[in-house]
């Protein structure tokens, strides 16, 4: 055959575009410096605020790893809250050991339960809705578990113990204290830094392949299981450091309060508004929705003279909160930070 007869090769393919995972971590580091002195001028009310939203924003984050970039919806994360919660505040009340020890034993208890549930739903080949009513059903057994078990206090649930003095390693301090602020900035980033190197590492890398196609990953090798029940593991574990903080900035937990369906929603609602499977979308939708529900309360508890007769009606504020939820939701599919990075990329 002549030279020019023959075929040409066939040109590689073009390298797929890499992502900034370096320029999202220089972000998160540059973010936390800039909030770092926020709590010496903000007013106590308003620091409470948000540190709750920063709780949540941890919370969301596991939830996001898990059913943005792993592809299974959860709609029972309270169960890793919950737990989270109720091994630190047991190990803590029951064996006076640090919150700091609780918090890591949370995360592997959570991570274990996690892998449970993956393993038993996988294993069965639930997918879409019955994985999702799955979650919720393991969420709900832990609820009813620890409201009539004498091991976790029935539905008494825990108080923790008041100490006379400041404590970092019993992780309390007097109300109001920029130290828990702090604490919560800290574990914010850090959810933030581990879901972004898990993106970008080798097993992120599969999850994802393993979401987008699961036939195909499958086919060239990949072994999908392991990399959702990972996946899972991992968002088990850092939405159990929500539960863990929170037991320690509010001193007590109860079955409801751990494992009841608001807290899974919880996890839900700051990653949809933010932006599903992004990395930024569960702070932006916290940062979003915690002040949103206390201005709503505000607004129609004190209202301006035009709204006049809206004062004092119950439950006025969250039909409120929850219209603009909708407006918000509706306007903007993608979520906040979608849309804005959709707007970005077209200019």
């Amino acid at each position: 055959m002549t030279a020019a007869t023959t075929t040409a090769e066939p040109a590689p393919p073009a390298a797929l575009p890499r992502q900034p995972w370096n320029r999202h971590l220089a972000v998160v580091a540059v973010l936390a410096v800039l909030l770092v002195p926020l709590p010496l001028v903000l007013p106590g009310a308003q620091e409470a605020v948000v540190v709750r939203v920063m709780i949540f924003a941890i919370l969301s984050i596991g939830w996001n790893v898990m059913s943005g970039f792993g592809g299974m919806f959860s709609f029972g994360h309270a169960a890793y809250f919950g737990l989270g919660a109720y091994t630190t505040a047991w190990l803590l009340v029951e064996r006076d050991v640090s919150p700091w020890i609780g918090m890591a034993a949370g995360m592997v208890v959570a991570a274990a339960f996690a892998v449970v549930i993956g393993f038993l739903a996988l294993r069965y080949e639930l997918r879409g809705a019955y994985f999702a009513l799955a979650t919720f059903a393991f969420a709900e057994m832990l609820r009813l578990w620890a409201t009539n078990s004498d091991f976790v206090h029935r539905a008494e649930g825990y108080h923790v113990p008041l100490l006379p003095e400041n404590s970092w390693w019993y992780l309390q301090f007097e109300p109001g204290s920029p130290h828990y602020f702090w604490i919560a900035l800290a574990l914010t980033v850090a959810a933030l830094v581990v879901s972004i190197l898990f993106l970008r590492s080798r097993a992120g890398q599969f999850a994802l392949a393993a979401r987008d196609d699961e036939e195909a990953a499958a086919s060239v090798g990949i072994p999908v299981m392991r990399y959702k029940l990972m996946t899972m593991a991992l968002a088990g574990a850092i939405s159990s450091v929500a539960g863990a903080f929170y037991v320690q900035y509010y001193l007590f937990v109860d079955p409801d309060l751990a494992f009841g369906s608001s807290q899974s929603i919880q996890a839900i609602l700051p990653a949809v508004i933010g932006g599903v499977a992004t990395i930024w979308g569960p702070v932006i939708g916290a940062a979003v929705l915690g002040p949103l529900s206390d201005v709503t309360a505000t607004v129609l508890r004190n209202p301006p003279p035009f709204l006049d007769f809206l004062q004092g009606r119950g439950g006025l504020d969250v039909i409120l909160y929850g219209l603009l939820l909708i407006v918000i939701i509706l306007l903007l599919p993608k979520g906040i930070y979608g849309a804005l990075r959709d707007r970005w990329s077209r200019r």
